[in-house]
């Protein structure tokens, strides 16, 4: 008897108190649902939010035609010091600044600066490349950034001018999200981005960008680039942000062409002078 009385009392404790399935479950559904968000606003300017709100920024730039708002940023990446990736002014909050290089108090030298730091639950990284294929003696020295969030790699290559070294490669590392840019004149061109591509092996998404846009024709369109990713390529035009599940999982990398117009969540606009 007693025995029973104890079996159903268990029994009873089972029913009477589901929550600590519940909770797990909403633990586990919570950890499904974790995303973070990338956005595009032109040229080579992005803004990543990680899932716990970290907002990172890369290459700012103040071109009219893409009338880019005052973003907000923990963290702020600028991959060379050319005004339309460097404009720090653009920015509502800065948060930490990085450059990959700096430049000379008499501006006559530029030089590398290495970055291999945490910032919360943040890493960000650098590798030292150059802007042309002649180690940097037309355009001089670019940076790419490495970026540690949420169990993903987001790879900004700035203005990449050259393919990769099998040395700069594996410095880089895995990838998940690759920004790379493909208009060509002043960066890769269509093809010459498709074999970064190939070299990089990003798991996830490829986001082209610094490329030609209507009302900004300073470079080549995209066209080149996307011909080649005819069956993995997604046009999302219509919007500025991609979200990315945490747990993502693909067999292989889609190509996303983003909008830039259409204004995010956290900034204001520019005020007009």
């Amino acid at each position: 008897m007693l025995r029973f009385f104890l079996m159903t009392l268990m029994t009873g404790l089972v029913v009477l108190a589901p929550g600590a399935t519940d909770r797990t479950t909403a633990g586990d559904d919570e950890k499904d649902e974790k995303k973070v968000r990338l956005r595009w606003y032109g040229q080579s300017m992005f803004q990543l939010e990680t899932s716990g709100g970290k907002l990172i920024v890369f290459d700012p730039h103040a071109i009219p035609a893409f009338a880019p708002p005052r973003l907000t940023a923990d963290i702020t990446l600028v991959s060379h010091p050319h005004n339309d990736h460097n404009m720090l002014e653009q920015l509502k909050d800065r948060g930490r600044v990085f450059e990959a290089v700096t430049v000379s108090k008499d501006g006559k030298r530029t030089d590398w600066n290495p970055v291999d730091e945490k910032v919360g639950p943040v890493r960000v990284r650098n590798l030292g490349t150059y802007h042309d294929p002649l180690n940097g003696m037309q355009r001089g020295k670019n940076g790419v950034w490495i970026v540690e969030a949420d169990g993903l790699t987001f790879v900004h290559l700035g203005d990449l001018g050259h393919e990769l070294s099998d040395a700069q490669v594996r410095a880089i590392g895995k990838v998940d999200v690759l920004m790379v840019p493909v208009g060509g004149i002043y960066t890769l061109n269509g093809e010459q981005a498709q074999n970064v591509v190939e070299q990089l092996k990003p798991r996830l998404y490829v986001l082209p960008m610094h490329y030609g846009t209507p009302g900004f024709d300073d470079l080549l369109g995209p066209a080149e680039f996307l011909d080649g990713y005819k069956k993995n390529f997604k046009k999302m035009t219509t919007t500025n942000e991609l979200e990315i599940p945490v747990d993502l999982k693909t067999e292989r990398f889609t190509v996303v062409q983003l909008g830039w117009a259409k204004a995010a969540t956290k900034v204001e606009p520019v005020e007009k002078k």
